[in-house]
């Protein structure tokens, strides 16, 4: 049994963190009399003058309802950055954090993170250290857990957010585009759109044609509906091009929507508004969901390390917590299969995915 682990949260924010850390201190503690350390800015923390504190009872009393994570969180920094436009994860400083893991009396490790985390994550088991892997995005990208906690608040806040734009759309006869987070995955995009009644859903696994998105605008004036609601993945493609960032060299996404916004003015003469939800999908309370699975992946991920396993990863599969190796894990990304039930679904009420030849599937 380990007497001290350590705990660290990585990558970008999404609500229910401060639920996991909770649960698993209040797990290791009350249950297996192991004390906590919280490792502080990821894994930065632990290199060079580390960065920890004391995580009791106390320290966690109150957190569970809080977005973000009292530990802070990178998702730049030492393990990880940018050559060519593509992220890679660099020969790591892993004898250093190894040292200093030791230093600090941590015979094991939770990492809570996303796909890159826990790449990161795994280079430490390979090292024969100790670790167990929480799945956190709210991309829902994980292809080893049915769910990732992050997601489910992060669709709330952008259906409440197409609700809204439906109402002004309406009674302006406007095109609104809504533009959600997804990245490589339009898993948001997908499950917003269908919630929030959009007209039209564009995902990077279903590149688009903006001919067939105009085709939709039109077949709606036509019917009598003078206003579309759109809403786009940040990583949606057009056929034949890239994707659009706001900082190439970083790597981040963003601007699809307010370059849809311009050309769908252009070629309509349709007065047209572009809202980009951004990071308000990731701060802010958690929904009860995300505070029970987050809770759940927490205690079990504890669990996990008391009996004996490592290098694995907690998840959901049919409602329950399992374990599935974090090489597992981290090898593929969870995309929206675009001949799946949801698309289907979509489709079968209306929903244009833009495709080219669309009104032929």
């Amino acid at each position: 049994m380990y007497k001290q682990i350590g705990i660290l949260t990585g990558g970008g924010d999404a609500p229910g963190l401060n639920a996991v850390i909770r649960a698993i201190v209040k797990t290791a503690i009350g249950e297996f009399g192991m004390k906590c350390i919280g490792i502080e800015d990821s894994f930065e923390g632990i290199l060079g003058e580390t960065h920890t504190v004391k995580l009791n009872l106390k320290a966690v009393s109150g957190i569970l309802p809080r977005g973000g994570t009292i530990l802070g969180t990178r998702n730049r920094g030492s393990f990880t950055k940018v050559v060519d436009g593509k992220t890679i994860i660099p020969e790591m400083p892993i004898d250093e954090a190894l040292e200093n893991l030791k230093k600090l009396d941590i015979e094991a490790l939770i990492v809570i993170g996303g796909e890159g985390t826990l790449a990161i994550a795994e280079q430490f088991n390979k090292r024969s250290f100790p670790v167990i892997g929480v799945p956190k995005t709210i991309d829902n990208d994980l292809s080893a857990t049915e769910l990732t906690f992050g997601f489910m608040t992060a669709i709330d806040i952008a259906t409440e957010a197409l609700d809204r734009l439906h109402t002004t759309a309406a009674s302006h006869d406007r095109v609104m585009i809504l533009e959600v987070m997804g990245r490589n995955t339009g898993w948001i995009a997908l499950h917003a759109g269908m919630a929030g009644s959009a007209d039209v859903i564009l995902i990077p696994e279903i590149p688009f044609s903006f001919d067939s998105m105009l085709d939709k605008i039109r077949q709606r004036e036509k019917t009598g509906s003078r206003f579309t609601n759109i809403v786009v993945a940040e990583g949606a493609v057009e056929v034949g091009t890239q994707p659009i960032y706001m900082d190439k060299e970083a790597l981040r996404l963003g601007g699809v929507g307010s370059h849809l916004r311009r050309r769908v003015e252009a070629e309509t003469g349709k007065e047209s508004r572009c809202v980009v939800l951004g990071h308000l999908q990731r701060g802010g309370s958690p929904n009860a969901f995300d505070r029970m699975l987050g809770t759940n992946f927490g205690a079990n991920a504890v669990r996990a390390l008391a009996n004996g396993q490592t290098g694995k990863m907690v998840a959901l599969k049919a409602g329950e917590v399992i374990t599935v190796p974090l090489a597992d894990a981290v090898k593929n990304l969870k995309n929206v299969s675009v001949d799946g039930q949801l698309v289907r679904t979509a489709r079968d009420i209306g929903i244009s995915f833009a495709a080219p030849n669309e009104s032929k599937l």
